[in-house]
């Protein structure tokens, strides 16, 4: 089990990139817009290290949901890989069963 503290940084990233999306995203499209002039693209990129560091997409990580372990994550489940493993050999995820070749 991760420690809590992690986990709510994690919860908390999640809010401020939800909170600055729209912003990011339209200063994001005029800086990387080759038609606008260099000084409205250096007013965007400014703009955008304005912005909180952590209201950048890239700055949050995919974590297990029920452990909230951050690595060996599955995005198709959305768990680590041995809760998955834990919850396939009991039936609970539908359609997975053990290999065998």
């Amino acid at each position: 089990m991760a420690k809590k503290a992690l986990i709510e940084r994690e919860l908390k990233r999640e809010k401020l990139v939800a909170k600055f999306a729209k912003k990011h995203a339209e200063l994001k499209a005029i800086a990387d817009d080759a038609s606008k002039s260099d000084e409205e693209r250096g007013a965007a990129r400014l703009a955008l290290q304005q912005l909180p560091r952590n209201a950048n997409p890239t700055r949050l990580r995919n974590r297990c949901e029920i452990t909230g372990r951050p690595r060996g994550t599955f995005r198709q489940f959305g768990l680590a890989r041995n809760k998955i493993r834990e919850m396939a050999f009991t039936g609970d995820i539908p359609g997975v069963i053990k290999a065998s070749w």
